[in-house]
């Protein structure tokens, strides 16, 4: 295996390994960044802006794929989720790490903004219908903070989301 092959399968090891590190992407990616670069066990290498970019976009598919998870109703009964808190969190940090990487996350934003609407829409109508209790595991001002902070109106919200909420203060 030539060293261009050798560097190509290190840096591809460990995009996996950040793209299924689980809740916390840019934690595995600076991981990898050590690994990679500084690590006395690892491969030093100096890595080029293009493989660093590649590494950097493996935490924000990460990123994104948890926040649709937490955004999902088909994921609410299962042990993967974590709820509309989460997305919360999830979606901060992710924005965090947008600025300082220097990418948008515009387009994201509007994948994330429908889900939640989706989210809030079908909870009610689920919750209204007696199929369930709610799911929505947090206050109506962390999920009032989430829409903002996703460019949603807190009054385009279906009328009612407020009742899905946990009585709390969460934030």
């Amino acid at each position: 295996m030539s060293s261009g092959e050798e560097r190509s399968g290190l840096i591809a090891d460990e995009v996996l390994l950040i793209r299924h590190s689980g809740e916390i992407p840019e934690v595995a990616l600076y991981a990898s960044l050590h690994f990679l670069g500084a690590d006395n066990e690892g491969p030093r290498l100096q890595l080029t802006t293009e493989e660093t970019s590649h590494l950097e976009q493996a935490a924000l598919a990460c990123y994104q794929e948890i926040i649709l998870r937490d955004l999902d109703l088909r994921n609410r009964d299962r042990t993967l989720f974590r709820g509309l808190r989460r997305a919360h969190h999830n979606w901060n940090r992710f924005v965090r790490f947008c600025h300082k990487t220097g990418r948008s996350c515009g387009e994201f934003r509007l994948i994330a903004a429908e889900a939640l609407v989706q989210y809030l829409r079908m909870e009610l109508a689920e919750v209204r219908a007696g199929e369930r209790t709610p799911s929505v595991n947090c206050s109506a001002a962390t999920v009032r903070d989430l829409a903002l902070a996703m460019d949603i109106d807190p009054a385009a919200l279906p009328d009612g989301w407020d009742g899905l909420c946990e009585q709390m203060d969460d934030a």
